[in-house]
């Protein structure tokens, strides 16, 4: 038979359980003063700061980093349209990025204690080191069910091998002008919450990916 141009698809994905939660939290405290408000906060976010010093120096923290303290001031109205005095707001955010899931939950325990801490969210995900090793092995995996997909086809013609011509990541191989994904992660329902979307317990995450292939049979 004369060769034959076959182009395929292949896709694969891999679940990892999650070795890192980023949590977000904010310092907020408000009140007819502004001086006493602020205080108030920045005291709240230097406990909590202390906190994390000590968990980085356990190296159960990788990295945390806290922002300046916002503050501003707001008229109030009241139900029957008058206006109430002046209220002043003040707010420091707090992140960190925990790699022991026991230590999160304790840290949290003890910041959600203060009815100035808000936990904003926490998000689990893996380090860079494993992604990249995930996101290779995803990729090999994706490439040979393209193989087999495109010998499949093959076979069905009749046809005695298959040479590859092209790989690609989806959205390349056709020329076509969008920016392709080669990889995508989400994260998986949670074991256990510490509120609404807060998971206290590694997720897994799903590494996943596809590829084009042209492949020449003959």
């Amino acid at each position: 038979m004369s060769d034959v141009v076959i182009t395929v698809r292949g896709e694969s994905e891999r679940r990892v359980t999650a070795e890192q939660a980023v949590v977000r939290i904010a310092v907020r405290a408000d009140g007819p003063e502004r001086g006493p408000v602020v205080e108030r906060v920045q005291r709240q976010a230097e406990i909590v700061q202390d906190g994390l010093v000590a968990h980085q120096r356990s190296g159960e923290v990788s990295e945390w980093n806290s922002g300046r303290a916002t503050v501003w001031s707001e008229r109030p109205w009241s139900s029957d349209g008058a206006q109430l005095p002046l209220v002043h707001h003040a707010s420091v955010d707090v992140s960190a990025t925990f790699v022991d899931a026991a230590a999160l939950s304790w840290w949290l325990g003890d910041v959600a204690e203060s009815d100035d801490v808000q936990v904003v969210a926490v998000e689990w995900g893996l380090t860079p080191d494993l992604r990249a090793r995930v996101e290779r092995e995803v990729a090999a995996d994706a490439v040979r069910a393209a193989v087999e997909r495109a010998q499949a086809y093959a076979d069905a013609l009749g046809a005695a091998s298959i040479v590859p011509v092209e790989v690609a990541d989806v959205g390349l191989l056709g020329g076509r002008p969008e920016q392709p994904t080669p990889f995508a992660a989400r994260a998986m329902a949670a074991h256990g919450d510490a509120g609404p979307g807060f998971s206290l317990q590694p997720v897994d995450v799903v590494v996943s990916t596809a590829v084009e292939g042209r492949f020449r049979a003959s």
